[in-house]
């Protein structure tokens, strides 16, 4: 063991690094104290020391402002888990090392006699969860898609084999920007559908999670999740108090007759840019919110299905997910022996490198655009070509 040793003093700290270098003792432990976002003044300053920061002016610090009226989705999180919670004394929340990117920080002002930030220890903050559902308390485990994935031995073992009502937030989920790969919420849709006992939810803006929020909070006899991604929402009109959504119910938000788009997430946006296009080029087009994977809508998929020349899934996550999920029932139901056109639309089989989100979700072919040219290709047709004619 060697330290404790000042980390911003490096005439101290290189030369013992180099001697640990050179030693051939076996095992050595480093103990390097450093003090998050020292030397930069307003990353001091900050309360979260600028560590999930978004774009800012270095002279000043000043970050850059959200869209008026689009409040990040985290923060939606942690209101709508605060006015809970205050009508609710059994609600706890818990995270692990990740307070202000899960909104729990929120939770934490107002109750923080009830709020548990694990460290980063997420396989304890699940079992620790279990633990307190199965004594009747309602905990709410908020952690990123991708770091949920320590847990996951926890998540099958410990909550889905007893059915634990466990209220899983899963922040960061789908293409999370400037936090790159190791952030995207990719997995979550495939490695959480497969188990049994899961309710399993994802919301098209910031309106929705406050009602999966609510919906969660009544779920009293299994685990359930809800996604969300990194950012901000839409700018939508927000309700008061969140009201339960009926369990696997979705939704219709624009009525057409040969083209359905089925949504899960909020590419539901840029489904609704794709659907204006389409009706361009005289294609009708109707749009779904599933708003639900687990359990499916399967009386919504099955209309989908039988009323529309194409079906397009869309989601914000791998193979494996919504996608497959819906393409599984379908074939169960005997809904691909003739008839409909089904595609599903997925992140890319690879690690995307870091950018804009819009950048991102352009080059997976998850936007607007991607979308219409799915329907081309879905029709036979070149969307090029049928622009031009348009033209």
């Amino acid at each position: 063991y060697v330290g404790p040793i000042d980390g911003h003093n490096l005439d101290h700290l290189l030369p013992v690094l180099r001697n640990v270098r050179d030693m051939e003792d076996g095992p050595i432990l480093v103990h390097v104290v450093t003090q998050k976002g020292k030397g930069y003044a307003p990353a001091e300053a900050s309360a979260d020391k600028y560590h999930a920061v978004v774009k800012f002016d270095v002279a000043t610090g000043a970050q850059a402002k959200a869209k008026p009226n689009a409040p990040a989705y985290q923060n939606v999180f942690g209101q709508s888990l605060v006015k809970e919670a205050q009508k609710d004394e059994k609600i706890v929340g818990i995270t692990a090392a990740m307070p202000s990117g899960t909104g729990i920080d929120i939770f934490a002002k107002s109750f923080p006699k009830r709020t548990f930030d694990v460290g980063i220890a997420e396989q304890h903050a699940v079992t620790f969860a279990a633990g307190l559902a199965s004594e009747g308390y309602k905990p709410f485990c908020a952690i990123y898609s991708t770091f949920l994935q320590r847990g996951y031995d926890q998540v099958v073992h410990d909550v889905a084999i007893q059915s634990l009502p466990v209220r899983f937030a899963i922040d960061r989920a789908g293409l999370v920007g400037a936090d790159g790969a190791t952030h995207a919420g990719s997995f979550d849709n495939a490695y959480l559908g497969c188990l049994p006992n899961f309710v399993i939810m994802a919301a098209a803006d910031e309106a929705e999670l406050v009602h999966m929020v609510a919906t969660q909070v009544a779920i009293n006899d299994r685990p359930s999740a809800v996604r969300y991604p990194r950012g901000e929402g839409r700018g939508v009109e927000m309700p008061d108090v969140g009201i339960p959504l009926e369990i696997g119910k979705g939704r219709i938000i624009r009525q057409g007759s040969k083209i359905a788009l089925l949504s899960f997430g909020t590419r539901l946006g840029e489904c609704e840019k794709a659907a204006e296009e389409l009706a361009a080029h005289g294609l009708s087009t109707t749009i779904a919110d599933a708003r639900f994977m687990k359990p499916l809508d399967e009386e919504l998929i099955l209309k989908l299905a039988r009323d529309h020349e194409i079906l397009i899934t869309i989601e914000e996550g791998s193979v494996g997910g919504f996608g497959s999920h819906v393409m599984q029932f379908l074939s169960d139901a005997g809904a691909l022996d003739g008839g409909v056109r089904i595609r599903s639309m997925v992140l890319p089989d690879e690690f995307l490198d870091h950018d804009t989100p819009s950048a991102m979700y352009a080059r997976a072919g998850l936007d607007a655009k991607g979308i219409v040219a799915k329907v081309f290709e879905a029709l036979g047709k070149d969307v090029k070509t049928e622009t031009v004619k348009l033209a």
